[in-house]
């Protein structure tokens, strides 16, 4: 039971940092989304793509997918090399 639970935190070590790392990233450009009245969630990490909510302005703003490819998506992969996509939920 003990070599179970020390896998866990093993894999869930990496993944917060990782997380930590993107959620970094979405800081450093979330006061230019929320100028325009908007926010960014990270979601789920999933085999290398992070899954990232539009919210507020940014959610019905036909604007979002550029916004979100080329400039969330573009962000995310320079400081998270990790991250090889970044996708709307």
């Amino acid at each position: 039971m003990a070599e179970n639970q020390e896998d866990k935190q093993a894999t869930s070590v990496p993944e917060k940092a990782l997380r930590e790392r993107v959620e970094e990233a979405l800081d450093q450009i979330r006061p230019a989304i929320e100028m325009d009245g908007g926010y960014v969630e990270l979601g789920e990490i999933v085999d290398g793509v992070a899954y990232v909510e539009m919210k507020g302005a940014c959610g019905s703003c036909p604007s979002s997918a550029m916004t979100l490819k080329a400039g969330i998506e573009r962000v995310i992969m320079e400081q998270v090399p990790e991250i090889r996509s970044v996708e709307a939920i």
